[in-house]
């Protein structure tokens, strides 16, 4: 019997791989992700929203660090309307932003969150720590209560 993917057969899969096996291995790069973030004055002052659009994952996590930890505003909301998923990586700086605007006595509101990040969210235990809006509207005018 042979794997048709590595030209071995089931027992000859202990063996090493030679130049031949890793010739006929389809190897393809990782998808380059990449994050868009518009970065806008909300409709009353103090409020910032950021609409984010790609992943946040590792490589694209260190722009939203950045651009969470330069904000000043008294809310900021968040919008994940165009985020498909988050790692872990993505959710700890995520979380981190929370952390940090807590601390200062400053909001934190998100808007959009999909199933799939919601879900990460929920699994990684820190969905508790956050306020969700289905509309960027809705998050400002919780923020000015």
């Amino acid at each position: 019997m042979t794997d048709s993917a590595y030209g071995r057969r089931g027992s000859d899969f202990n063996l090493p791989l030679t130049i031949q096996d890793f010739a006929r291995v389809n190897i393809s790069r990782m998808p380059h992700d990449s994050l868009h973030i518009d970065d806008q004055s909300g409709i009353r002052e103090g409020c910032r929203v950021l609409r984010l659009s790609g992943p946040l994952v590792l490589t694209t996590m260190f722009a939203f660090q950045s651009t969470v930890r330069a904000d000043t505003s008294q809310s900021l909301i968040i919008d994940f309307s165009s985020v498909p998923y988050a790692d872990s990586a993505g959710i700890g700086a995520l979380v981190g932003a929370y952390v940090t605007r807590q601390r200062n006595g400053r909001n934190l509101a998100l808007v959009g969150v999909c199933e799939r990040v919601r879900h990460a969210l929920q699994v990684t235990r820190v969905e508790q720590f956050f306020r969700f809006f289905d509309s960027v509207s809705a998050a400002e005018g919780a923020s000015a209560a």
